[in-house]
C-alpha cells in the first residue's frame, strides 16, 4: 500500500482537461483528491496564495516551538534523573528516529492519496496525542515514557513536514519556491526561540531540580492548541497541488530548464539532497543538544544562564533566516547556500579550541549560518522533479532522521573527552553537506537558474492573465492564431 506508485504519466497530464487557477482557489477539496488529477494550482499567483501558506506557516512555528523545547529537556532529564549525556541523546534518537519510519511510509502514502489537507489534520492528532502522554511519562519519572512520547510527538510532526515543506515549495509561483519556505521557516526559527526563553523561566529558575511537573502542564496546553487547530484546518481553504500540477509546471518551464521527465531512479540531484539534508540535520541537531552543556563547560556559567546563552543563539538563527529569505530576492539561492555553509564549516571548526564566552560565541555563530540551510537544501533538491515531487520531498523529510544518530555520538564523546572535542562529530556531519553546495553550483546551475527565471504564476499586463494558467495559455494561443491569418491573408492578396 504504501509503496504503490500514484504518480502520473506525462502522457495522463498532458491528456486532461486544464482547470485554471481560479478554479483550484474555487474547490477546496474537503475530501481527498487524485494525485493524477490537475487542480489547476500549477499557476497560482502570489495573493492567490497568501492565504493558505499562513495558515501552513503557523504549523511551522509549532514544529520549532516543539524543537526548542527538546533541546533544553535534555539538559533538564539530565539533571532530574541523573542520567549521561550519551543516554539523555535517546531523547533525540526517539524525536527524530519517527523521522526514518513516517515520511517514506504512512506520511508520504497520506499526502499522495489524500493531499495536503488530511495529512494537515492527520500530523495535528497524531502531536497532540503525544503531548498528552507526557502527562503519565512525568508522575511516573519514565525516561523511557519520555522517549516514547516524544517518538509520538516526532510522529505527528514529521508528518506534518511531509506535506508542509512541499506545500510551501509548490503553492505559488515557482521562482519565488526557496523564498517563501525561508520566510515560512524563519518563523519556524521564532518558535525555537520561545521555547528555550520559555523554558529558562519555567523549569529550570526556581525550580526543584527534581520536579518535572511544569513539563506536564507545559505539553497539556501544547495538546489542546494543536487539536483546536485541526479543526481549524479542516476549514480552512488550502487548495490541493497534486504531482500532475508540478509535471505540468515542469513541462511549461521546460524552455528555461533543460527539463526531461525522468524515472525516479535516475533523480541524482535529489539523491545527493536526502544524503547531505541526513548529515546536515544530524550535525544541527547535535550542536543544538549540547549547546547548553558546551556553554556551562566553556564559560562556567549554570544551566539556566546556558538556557538563556542558548536562547541568543536561536535569535540569531531566527534573524539568519530572515536575512536568508531577502536575500534570496535578490541573489541566487544556490549562491545563499553556498555561503552559509562556508560559515558553518568556519565556526564549527572554530568552537572546538574556543574556551571561555569566545567558545560560547563561536557556536552562537553556527546557529546563525545555520539557519537557511535545512528549507534550501529541501528546495533545491526538489526542483525538477516534476511528477515526482511529492514522494522526493517525503524522502528529504525522511532524512531528518540524521537527527537520531548525532546527538548520541556527540554525547558519547562529551562524555569521555568533553563538549569541545565533542564538537569534532558536528563537523563531520557539515563536512559532507558541505559537497552539496558545490555540486549545486557546479552540476546544477542551468537547470536551478532556469527555474528563477520563470514567470509562471506572474500577471501578463499585455494579455491580462497568469502566464501558465490555462486561460491565459488559449487567449495567447488565439491570439497567435489570428495574427497568423492576418499574415496569410496579407500574403494571398499580394501574390
Amino acid at each position: 500500500m504504501f509503496f504503490k506508485k500514484e504518480e502520473p504519466e506525462i502522457s495522463e497530464v498532458l491528456d486532461q482537461r486544464r482547470p485554471s487557477n481560479v478554479e483550484a482557489i474555487n474547490k477546496q477539496h474537503r475530501m481527498s483528491v487524485s494525485n493524477k488529477g490537475l487542480t489547476g494550482a500549477s499557476a497560482l499567483t502570489v495573493r492567490q496564495s497568501i492565504i493558505p501558506i499562513t495558515l501552513v506557516t503557523i504549523l511551522f512555528f509549532l514544529w520549532g516551538f516543539a524543537y526548542g523545547l527538546l533541546d533544553v529537556l535534555n539538559a533538564k532529564f539530565q539533571n532530574s534523573l541523573n542520567i549521561t549525556a550519551a543516554k539523555a541523546g535517546g531523547l533525540q534518537g526517539a524525536y527524530f528516529g519517527a523521522y526514518l519510519i513516517g515520511p517514506p511510509t504512512y506520511s508520504g502514502w497520506l499526502v499522495r492519496k489524500f493531499g495536503y489537507r488530511w495529512t494537515f489534520i492527520t500530523g495535528l492528532c497524531i502531536y497532540g496525542v503525544g503531548a498528552l502522554m507526557f502527562w503519565p511519562s512525568a508522575v511516573k519519572r519514565s525516561f523511557g515514557g519520555f522517549c516514547g512520547s516524544l517518538f509520538i510527538v516526532g510522529s505527528g510532526l514529521s508528518t506534518l513536514e511531509t506535506s508542509a515543506n512541499p506545500f510551501i515549495a509548490t503553492c505559488g509561483p515557482p521562482r519565488l519556491s526557496e523564498f517563501r519556505l525561508e520566510l515560512s521557516q524563519s518563523f519556524q526559527a521564532i518558535g525555537s526561540v520561545m521555547a528555550p526563553l520559555l523554558a529558562s523561566r519555567v523549569f529550570f529558575n526556581n525550580t526543584d531540580p527534581k520536579d518535572l511537573s511544569k513539563v506536564q502542564w507545559t505539553y497539556l496546553g501544547i495538546a489542546v492548541f494543536v487539536f483546536l487547530l485541526a479543526i481549524v484546518f479542516f476549514f480552512a481553504p488550502i487548495p490541493e497541488v497534486t504531482d500532475a500540477d508540478m509535471a505540468l509546471q515542469a513541462e511549461q518551464s521546460a524552455g528555461l530548464t533543460g527539463y526531461i521527465d525522468k524515472p525516479m531512479r535516475k533523480q541524482y540531484k535529489l539523491f545527493f539532497g536526502v544524503a547531505a539534508q541526513f548529515c546536515y540535520v544530524g550535525a544541527q541537531v547535535g550542536v543544538a543538544a549540547q549547546f547548553i552543556k558546551y556553554s556551562v563547560e566553556s564559560a562556567h556559567i549554570s544551566d539556566s544562564a546556558g538556557s538563556d546563552r542558548y536562547a541568543i543563539a536561536q535569535g540569531l538563527f531566527a534573524i539568519g533566516r530572515f536575512v536568508a529569505a531577502g536575500g534570496m530576492m535578490v541573489v541566487k539561492p544556490r549562491w545563499i547556500l553556498m555561503v552559509f555553509m562556508s560559515g558553518v564549516m568556519i565556526f564549527i571548526a572554530a568552537s572546538m579550541g574556543a574556551e571561555g564566552e569566545a567558545g560560547v560565541a563561536t557556536l552562537t555563530l553556527v546557529l546563525f549560518f545555520e539557519s537557511c540551510v535545512f528549507p534550501t537544501i529541501f528546495t533545491l533538491a526538489i526542483r525538477g522533479l516534476g511528477r515526482h515531487t511529492k514522494r522526493g520531498s517525503s524522502w528529504i523529510v525522511a532524512s531528518v532522521s540524521g537527527g537520531a544518530l548525532f546527538p548520541s555520538l556527540t554525547g558519547l564523546v562529551a562524555d569521555h573527552k568533553g563538549y569541545h572535542i565533542a564538537m569534532c562529530v558536528p563537523l563531520i556531519g557539515f563536512f559532507v553537506a558541505f559537497a552539496f553546495p558545490i555540486y549545486l553550483n557546479t552540476v546544477c546551475a542551468k537547470e536551478l537558474d532556469g527555474f528563477r527565471e520563470t514567470k509562471i504564476g506572474y500577471h501578463d499586463e499585455e494579455l491580462d492573465g497568469t502566464i501558465g494558467d490555462v486561460v491565459y495559455e488559449e487567449r495567447r494561443a488565439s491570439i497567435v492564431h489570428e495574427e497568423k491569418g492576418i499574415h496569410a491573408s496579407e500574403y494571398e492578396i499580394k501574390s
